[in-house]
């Protein structure tokens, strides 16, 4: 089971208060399949639990970084040719590394580590910027199994902390009994409200390229790169991301607690 310790109070001053680009994130300035509907969708069961859409996800802290890594090292890590990588450069790309503490979610109260990629389905245009997360641990067995039958999310159980004091937290995911990543952040303090951004996350479903739109807020409160500590342990997580020139300062990181989204049911693509 994952370590969790109760919140303390969030620092008034953590963090820089300075604007992040939307540019910057794995969202979407347009979205594969059209815009998110609300009408109820009911998926079917998993272990006897109604899965259905929209599905509201009341409550969750996370931290969100940026990097930018070597096209060549991230295209070897996309997996089939279904999608690909978003230039953010000559010969770049950007890898985007999303933990989420998960508090109050229909498919649990776990944690997770986004790894992947801003991605778009082969051939589209230009504007259509996603992103593809080719791993996603978790740590608990419903959303393992709920997120790849339903989403074709990579999901697999593994071992993930989540540990506060009142002026940072850190996420620790395992890989067996070896620590294979830790990042550290300050809580840093809320600029504002969050901004609600819709996106859209790719996968393969059965083997066919599928895509998840989901609105989600964006965290406003931005860490300066140099508060953040990323160690790499052992296995292939950790592996992977040396491949991509990881331990490194990122481009780029927010984070928020008390945050929604809304996921909607997906299509292929």
């Amino acid at each position: 089971m994952a370590s969790r310790s109760v919140l303390g109070p969030r620092p008034p001053g953590a963090g820089s208060h300075q604007a992040l680009s939307r540019a910057s994130l794995p969202g979407s300035t347009r979205i594969q399949g059209g815009p998110a509907v609300s009408t109820t969708v009911e998926w079917g069961q998993i272990q006897g639990r109604p899965i259905t859409f929209p599905m509201e996800v009341e409550a969750f802290n996370s931290v969100t970084m940026g990097f930018t890594v070597p096209e060549g090292a991230a295209a070897a890590l996309l997996p089939g040719d279904a999608f690909e990588l978003v230039e953010t450069g000559d010969g770049l790309a950007q890898l985007i590394i999303s933990i989420c503490d998960y508090r109050s979610n229909p498919w649990g109260d776990y944690n997770e580590v986004n790894i992947g990629f801003l991605a778009r389905p082969a051939g589209a245009p230009g504007d259509v910027i996603g992103s593809f997360v080719y791993r996603m641990p978790v740590d608990q067995a419903f959303t393992c199994q709920a997120g790849n039958d339903v989403m074709g999310f990579p999901k697999v159980v593994e071992r993930i902390d989540a540990e506060y004091d009142d002026a940072t937290v850190t996420f620790r995911l395992f890989t067996g009994d070896d620590p294979a990543l830790t990042v550290t952040v300050p809580r840093a303090a809320s600029a504002g409200p969050a901004d609600r951004i819709e996106a859209v996350s790719y996968s393969y479903l059965d083997g066919t390229p599928y895509g998840t739109p989901l609105a989600m807020d964006l965290a406003t409160g931005v860490v300066d790169p140099a508060d953040v500590a990323l160690e790499l342990g052992a296995g292939p997580v950790a592996a992977e991301l040396r491949s991509l020139g990881l331990p490194t300062a990122p481009d780029f990181c927010t984070y928020g607690e008390d945050l929604s989204a809304t996921f909607q049911l997906g299509t292929a693509v």
